[in-house]
């Protein structure tokens, strides 16, 4: 009986573990949204998020958790942003340290621009905590949709991810 006990959860856990991995998220094709929210990170984000932006799928990209330390002059030369973009529509967030910090910068930013629908760029390993985070944070009225991009994650960035998710996901419904 306490096989059975200890075995259910288990089984649980590894059945949820193998769902995450075989479904993570996916890229999204180009639509119309107020903003692009890219949180700094593992490769292909940003580059993601200047693509929407420059094809016209938002008016504005906030990138959250920049480095203090990053002149804006320095992103735009590293992702060979041109002028008239980084002028007019790439917003720097230097407040967030973490992926919650990221979902609470971006839900000020959100509020301040006014906007009420906004696709969050970040990688497919990572996709779902921010999700959590960030719908922790925004009132209800804004949208959000999930690009995700591609990535080729090692098996162990999967167990730690599906943790984090997991504490998250309870976090948000606990509190």
């Amino acid at each position: 009986m306490i096989r059975r006990i200890i075995a259910i959860p288990l089984i649980i856990w590894a059945l949820g573990f193998v769902l995450f991995v075989i479904t993570l998220p996916q890229p999204l094709p180009l639509a119309q949204s107020d903003a692009v929210v890219v949180p700094t990170g593992s490769g292909g984000r940003i580059q993601r998020g200047l693509e929407i932006l420059q094809q016209g799928g938002a008016e504005q990209m906030l990138v959250t958790g920049v480095d203090v330390a990053v002149q804006p002059g320095e992103f735009q030369v590293q992702y060979d942003v041109p002028d008239r973009l980084m002028a007019c529509c790439v917003e720097l967030g230097f407040s967030a340290l973490d992926t919650r910090g990221n979902a609470v910068e971006t839900a000020e930013w959100m509020e301040q621009q006014g906007y009420t629908s906004m696709r969050l760029v970040t990688a497919d390993w990572h996709m779902r905590r921010a999700a959590v985070e960030l719908e922790a944070q925004l009132p209800d009225n804004i949208s959000v949709s999930h690009d995700a991009v591609r990535s080729e994650p090692s098996l162990w960035t999967l167990f730690l991810e599906f943790h984090k998710f997991i504490a998250a996901w309870l976090l948000m419904v606990l509190g």
